[in-house]
């Protein structure tokens, strides 16, 4: 199709579906039961770990939220679509985005999350990230016109850069990103308040790399570099090989998925794994939404013990959207969650790749892996004032249209939103009623716990 009538299907699909149709959100009667459908999930994830995943949880209503993809995946199944579908995200909440080194090794602000990762429609990221902010604002005692001004400032920014990315040459759009220190420039040029923070933030973010993660990490036992032991967070595989059936070799395995792993990668990033040998590996509990997934932290050395490498194995099942989507045309998922990830974002780690491997319980299981640290960083969101607030969605917004713009057709997308504000609206006005929910939910959570339904356990 030509332009015009990639702008007139946009148009078609609003007349469909009217952009203030997205503001509704009414809990249907035969709703999911929020409680069973982390149950469910449990049934996959390693049962040791799920009383951390609780906790972790009921904290409060945002970290509920973070864990939580499952719920609002069937709960978005229920709302309008325009027809309009992108690779989705899958879990686009606001602690998703952050900054990392492009290969390039500037600082970059883009998603960084894609373990739920699915072609689907555009709103469904949109509405999850919308209403994370409502959430997250809610949770530091903004009032209400603050709250609404954050999410409406994400969605518009999302709306906005949708139609500049309408006007753009394909590789215009493959290539633009968001550079953090380009970014940081800006805000010192505005006087804006907040600027210290940033600063501070990207500097830990840069300081969070390999080596930093050899300090913290690692211990020497008879003399030789090993993988620190403090569990139930982190376990070594030497104390964990009696778990596994039969005459279980770590080194042996590990070498198999390594090969597996390095066969996934292109051809220079494989010359470059094959100069680091592999020193020991370890499980490491991460993340709330993830808790009880296999993860693992895999140490590596090149020239000697000062040059380290370390990755993350995690595991990788379907999205939670496959459902209602249905299933990914990937048959390992963690590749589903790679090239997901090489869509959406605009510069990668060099060490992205997948494998398969075998758990203790026998089966096999798909990973996606990456550099453990490399230079990233999140948002401190807890300690977040509105006007910063206001500034890191007006960043996720657009990024998120960036990430779409690259899978989807923006100029449909684009004629879809329009010029006014009619989208943006209907969005703040479905926050504000999901984050009700997720309030409710929340609730059922603590009383699941209270009553023993649930574990839950700090660590």
């Amino acid at each position: 199709m030509d332009l015009s009538e990639r702008a007139a299907a946009g148009k078609e699909a609003r007349a469909r579906v009217s952009r203030s149709s997205h503001a509704a959100w009414d809990a249907p009667k035969d709703r999911a039961d929020p409680v069973e459908i982390l149950e469910q999930q449990a049934t996959t994830r390693v049962p040791e770990l799920l009383p951390i995943r609780y906790a972790r949880m009921a904290v409060s209503p945002f970290t509920f939220y973070r864990g939580a993809a499952a719920v609002m995946a069937a709960d978005l199944a229920a709302t309008p679509t325009s027809g309009l579908e992108v690779q989705m995200c899958g879990d686009a909440h606001l602690s998703n985005f952050g900054v990392f080194a492009a290969p390039d090794r500037r600082l970059v602000f883009d998603l960084n999350d894609f373990d739920e990762t699915l072609p689907g429609p555009w709103e469904w990221d949109v509405k999850r990230l919308a209403a994370s902010f409502e959430i997250a604002a809610r949770d530091n005692g903004f009032k209400r016109k603050d709250r609404r001004s954050a999410v409406e400032t994400g969605v518009r920014a999302y709306r906005e850069a949708m139609r500049e990315f309408a006007k753009m040459r394909n590789l215009e759009i493959w290539y633009a990103r968001l550079d953090a220190q380009e970014a940081l420039e800006s805000l010192q040029s505005e006087r804006r308040k907040g600027v210290k923070k940033v600063e501070k933030a990207a500097a830990k973010a840069r300081a969070k790399d390999s080596v930093r993660a050899l300090d913290r990490l690692t211990e020497r036992v008879d003399g030789k570099l090993r993988i620190a032991s403090r569990p139930p967070l982190l376990v070594p595989i030497e104390e964990l090989v009696a778990d596994f059936a039969g005459d279980f070799d770590p080194e042996e395995a590990i070498q198999t998925v390594l090969k597996e792993y390095t066969d996934s990668m292109k051809g220079d990033r494989q010359h470059l794994l094959s100069e680091y040998r592999y020193r020991d590996l370890a499980h490491k509990v991460v993340g709330v939404g993830s808790v009880g997934t296999r993860a693992w932290i895999v140490l590596m050395t090149g020239r000697d013990d000062s040059d380290p490498l370390f990755l993350q194995a995690k595991e990788a099942g379907a999205s939670v959207y496959e459902p209602y989507l249905g299933k990914s045309r990937f048959r390992n998922h963690g590749r589903r969650v790679v090239e997901g990830q090489w869509l959406m974002q605009a510069a990668s780690d060099s060490f992205l790749g997948w494998c398969a491997g075998v758990e203790a319980d026998g089966r096999p299981r798909d990973y996606y892996v990456r550099q453990l640290w490399d230079e990233k960083g999140s948002g401190d969101i807890e300690s977040m004032r509105p006007r910063s607030l206001e500034i890191y969605a007006k960043g996720c917004g657009w990024t998120l249209a960036r990430a779409h713009a690259r899978s989807g057709d923006a100029v449909a997308i684009g004629a879809y939103l329009g010029s006014n504000a009619a989208f943006d609206d209907a969005i703040v006005e479905f926050a504000d009623a999901y984050a009700d929910q997720n309030e409710r939910d929340h609730a059922e959570l603590l009383a699941a716990i209270d009553s023993g339904r649930l574990e839950a356990v700090d660590a």
